[in-house]
């Protein structure tokens, strides 16, 4: 063998050694990467909350919850697992509209909310808002409230049924995207949701 041979032999010979011991050593059981790749989430609890969201000194809502938790994670948020209530104010400081759930999820970096379960916005008029699942977007001007699931609006006047719908804020005014049906009813039949 000569010497340009042999120095030929150990170099490759190296090489495969070492693509050997990468390979084997990189071996990791499913509970050591489980392990690995989680992160505790960080999470604070608060008890017994109230929350008043204010622009340029004005309130503009009132949020209150008997849980709220903080958790850090990737995509930061606050979560309301057992229920919320929230007032909204006009620029007078006067209440425009009232909004209830079983559950909510506020996206800090979105600035969206999202509220599930028995989900209920009243106005100052008595329209009433029904519906399963409904966003509310600071971004979005003008229909700051949103939802692509079933909704019915009751007003003194009748019951709307629809899938989808935008709203403002206020509830004032509100667009039902498919309507699929409308019940007239007397005040005095009206039910009471």
């Amino acid at each position: 063998m000569t010497n340009s041979m042999y120095l030929s032999f150990l170099r490759n010979s190296f090489f495969g050694v070492m693509l050997v011991f990468l390979f084997n050593s990189c071996e990791n059981t499913d509970a050591e990467l489980k392990a690995l790749s989680s992160k505790a989430l960080r999470v604070e609890e608060a008890k017994v909350v109230n929350v008043n969201y204010t622009i340029g000194g004005k309130i503009k809502a009132t949020l209150s919850a008997p849980i709220m938790l903080r958790v850090q994670d990737s995509l930061s948020y606050v979560e309301f697992p057992q229920t919320l209530h929230v007032d909204f104010y006009d620029v007078t400081g006067k209440i425009e509209s009232k909004l209830d759930a079983q559950y909510g999820k506020y996206y800090e970096t979105q600035s969206k909310v999202f509220l599930k379960d028995s989900v209920r916005v009243i106005n100052i008029k008595a329209d009433t808002l029904y519906c399963d699942e409904l966003w509310w977007d600071r971004m979005r001007t003008g229909t700051e409230f949103f939802t692509e699931k079933p909704v019915r609006i009751r007003t003194p006047i009748q019951i709307l049924n629809g899938i989808g719908m935008e709203a403002r804020q206020d509830f004032k005014e509100w667009h039902i995207i498919q309507s699929t049906g409308i019940i007239k009813v007397p005040a005095a039949e009206f039910p009471d949701q």
